[in-house]
């Protein structure tokens, strides 16, 4: 019914490059809502109260509208790129692509990692289903709908989970803040709260209390989720995907609109199940909970048991399935493209075909499902829970960051520098988690999550690698144009994006009519993409982005925060009821920008698909796409 076939790769990988600025916004709302999002927001909150989800939103927020700035770059350096590991191969050559490669491929393990674990340790506790199973099925579930969509099945699949999660989020909400006979309003969560506080004070918190945001433990935790989200920010293809995927024009727009709403849902989503796990200990209905189980993320899961009993139980399964699904898919897809175009192509078969990449995408989708699985059996048997691996993760991929960063953005980065400055951070990580490890526990070491440990080992990885990247490129600056990236799959010029993305086959050459096709639902014209793709203008949308996302990482990491951590306020009734309507009013701006916005700007492709399937309805293969031809062969 569109212009669009998952039969060519580059509409498998990256859809046709046409996706407009709200359904990317959705897409990465939903690849940037793990398990984690849900299941460690509210276990921080249960430790440290509503500091907690402050610091877990704000933290893992401004690296999506940092990423703003390296999408404008990206389609400035490299507007024909399928993958961020080709533009360091263009530029900086094989030793650094393999370097590089073990960062991305890293990155993407941890993280699905992540997803499984965290989704089959709730699937087993609300279900009493087997882990192993749970480990396998999650990922090989996800991988049949992405081998036969493609990318464009992965937005849209987005979208669907985006808009379901919520709406649950929201029945939750008001569940505990409004209707629940166990807490039902904030006045009531505060008493509770309070009682608690009472009852077994908070470390480190003002007075011990939960309605603080003077939280020491909390602040430490703040600091390692800025790190580590960095590492799986811009060193994962997924949100590479995106930007490439996306139509240049409004990158930007989509990443800034994607951090904004996705802030809401750990931020709201913890300060109520996180919340309401601490205001019902006591209650006949909620398990106690050991440490072991706030490690693996099971505080929203008692909560909502315990509030709704078997339909809470139902509701937030289904809410961790597509949270954990839409995630997946995107690793799925991003991992096929690494190992389609920076290994395959690149290494095994230079010169392969559009039928040969297209395969060889649908392989490693498969075969990538498979190791994921095999991926969460390992850590699961090996006793590391998701929260371990959480805080962990930028002690081993936090030093990439700077360097790749520079080198998609700034014509001085060194190389030598910026291999260098990886390597030695990624040890220098490792050493220092270790020793602060072994220092603290008696020269024992173990995969317990605790803050210092990690604290030391995710500075010591980021800060290494950016001083040495970045000083290296200021005493050895090299003068690189960005004239091999973006000659990376530089496209013949065809009537239209559509058609250039169509499979190719062989068939007998016809003179093409020259003049403009019109456009047609999401598609655009060849012209179009070239004005879209002006230094002028995307140079502009980089200043803005980097004013934009700048600006909000000051609001949201020093201005609001810091000061409220400083005052040590303890707040009253009003104080609390406030913090949780600011969630709520979020949250549904946040449901309007990636939920109604991307159906209004698609009413065109929505419209047609309806004609087509209309026409089907009474001709069976009527209402296929035809493409609009003036003019004689």
């Amino acid at each position: 019914w569109l212009p669009f076939s998952p039969r060519s790769s580059e509409e498998f990988s990256s859809a046709s490059r046409s996706v407009k600025p709200g359904l990317i916004a959705a897409g990465i709302v939903s690849a940037w809502t793990w398990a984690a999002t849900l299941l460690q927001s509210s276990a921080v909150a249960y430790k440290f109260g509503i500091s907690g989800p402050w610091w877990y939103g704000s933290g893992a927020t401004i690296q999506v509208l940092l990423f703003a700035m390296i999408a404008a770059k990206l389609k400035l350096n490299a507007p024909h790129a399928h993958t961020w590991l080709e533009v360091v191969g263009a530029r900086w050559g094989k030793a650094a692509h393999l370097v590089f490669m073990f960062f991305g491929l890293a990155t993407n393990i941890i993280v699905s990692s992540m997803l499984v674990l965290g989704g089959s340790a709730t699937v087993t506790d609300l279900t009493g289903m087997n882990t192993i199973a749970a480990c396998f099925l999650i990922p090989l579930g996800v991988s049949i709908y992405v081998v036969v969509g493609g990318m464009r099945s992965t937005l849209l699949c987005d979208y669907t989970h985006t808009t379901v999660l919520f709406a649950i989020i929201l029945v939750f909400v008001f569940t505990v803040y409004a209707t629940s006979p166990k807490i039902g309003s904030p006045a009531r969560m505060h008493e509770l709260l309070t009682a608690a506080a009472a009852s077994a004070p908070v470390p480190g918190n003002a007075h011990g209390s939960y309605i603080t945001m003077r939280s020491k433990n909390g602040l430490i935790f703040g600091v390692i989720n800025i790190i580590g989200n960095f590492a799986t920010v811009f060193q994962d293809q997924a949100y590479f995907q995106r930007a490439i995927a996306s139509r240049p024009s409004s990158t930007v727009k989509a990443y800034l609109l994607g951090g904004l709403a996705w802030f809401a849902i750990p931020f709201t989503f913890a300060t109520t199940l996180g919340l309401a796990a601490v205001a019902l200990r006591g209650d006949p209905e909620m398990r106690v909970l050991s440490p072991a189980d706030v490690s693996a993320g099971l505080p929203a899961a008692a909560a909502a048991s315990a509030l709704l009993g078997k339909s809470g139980a139902a509701a937030l399964l289904v809410l961790l399935f597509l949270a954990v699904t839409s995630a997946t898919s995107a690793e799925l897809i991003a991992v096929s493209s690494l190992l389609t175009y920076d290994v395959y192509k690149r290494y095994i078969n230079p010169e392969a075909t559009e039928t040969q990449i297209l395969r060889v995408s649908h392989l490693m989708v498969a075969f990538y499902a498979l190791v994921i699985g095999l991926a969460g059996l390992i850590f699961f048997y090996i006793g590391v829970s998701m929260g371990w691996l959480y805080t962990f993760m930028g002690v081993i991929l936090g030093s990439g960051v700077a360097p790749i960063a520079l080198c998609i953005t700034w014509r001085k980065a060194n190389r030598m520098g910026c291999i260098v400055g990886s390597v030695a951070g990624f040890a220098a990580g490792i050493i220092a988690w270790l020793v602060t490890t072994s220092t603290l526990n008696g020269g024992v070491i173990n995969v317990v999550v605790r803050d210092f440990e990690m604290l030391a080992g995710n500075l010591a990885s980021i800060g290494v690698g950016a001083i040495i990247a970045t000083a290296s490129s200021y005493v050895w600056p090299e003068d690189y144009d960005f004239e091999s990236t973006r000659a990376i799959n530089r496209p013949k010029a065809s009537d239209s994006i559509a058609e250039e993305f169509e499979p190719k086959e062989d068939k007998p050459s016809i003179e093409k009519n020259k003049e403009k096709a019109p456009s047609v639902a999401d598609s655009y014209h060849v012209t179009e993409a070239e004005e879209e793709l002006d230094p002028n203008a995307l140079n502009k949308a980089f200043r803005f982005a980097a004013w934009s996302s700048l600006g909000l990482l000051l609001v949201l990491i020093i201005l609001v925060p810091l000061p409220l951590f400083f005052a040590s306020t303890i707040y009253g009734q009003s104080g609390l009821t406030a913090w949780v309507v600011i969630g709520i009013l979020w949250t549904f701006l946040s449901a309007f920008s990636v939920v109604l916005y991307p159906l209004w700007e698609s009413r065109a492709a929505i419209l047609l698909i309806a004609r087509g399937i209309l026409k089907d309805v009474f001709s069976r293969g009527s209402g296929r796409f035809v493409k609009p031809f003036t003019g004689s062969a």
